[in-house]
């Protein structure tokens, strides 16, 4: 490779060559949903956005703490949402892991609106907590990862930016 087109004229110094690509608009997907996890958990933990933050417990269903006075939340709760933050995040460097994130994090999110429908906001197995609003946004969070996910799939493989599956022979 030729050292001179990589030359800073001012400073004299090489610079490597890095070939850039633009971000897919999986990549982007994922990257916002990593974003508004990071930015839940942390307004988890700030009084007055969280009301009942004194009441707020490591786990189960007698944390107090409501997000936005709707959310049911406890520590583990924002831990949890701090935790696909920073995977989002790191999922959005590339598509296939920004998909799989997106795909597999949706489906993560309708198992907890299935196991929140399921327990009560009371008993004991309510570790995170769940409450009604909690469980309709982990139905609507779920479904509409799985969505973007599978959408972006399908937009791709019609600009034929994403390889079709193997086929397996007749």
């Amino acid at each position: 490779m030729d050292q001179n087109r990589n030359r800073n004229p001012s400073t004299g110094t090489i610079t490597a060559a890095v070939e850039h690509r633009p971000r897919r608009p999986v990549q982007s997907f994922a990257l916002f949903a990593g974003s508004l996890f990071l930015l839940v958990g942390v307004l988890g933990f700030i009084p007055g956005i969280t009301s009942g933050f004194g009441d707020m417990t490591f786990a189960g269903p007698h944390s107090g703490a409501l997000l936005f006075g709707l959310f049911a939340v406890s520590v583990l709760h924002n831990l949890v949402h701090l935790l696909f933050g920073v995977l989002g995040l790191l999922a959005a460097r590339a598509a296939g892991t920004a998909r799989g994130f997106l795909v597999v994090g949706g489906g993560v999110y309708l198992l907890l609106w299935v196991y929140g429908s399921a327990v009560g906001e009371h008993m004991a197995a309510n570790v995170l907590p769940f409450n009604i609003a909690d469980n309709w946004l982990h139905l609507w969070l779920g479904a509409g990862m799985i969505l973007l996910g599978v959408a972006a799939t399908v937009s791709e493989r019609s600009k034929g930016e994403y390889p079709e599956p193997d086929r397996v022979p007749d």
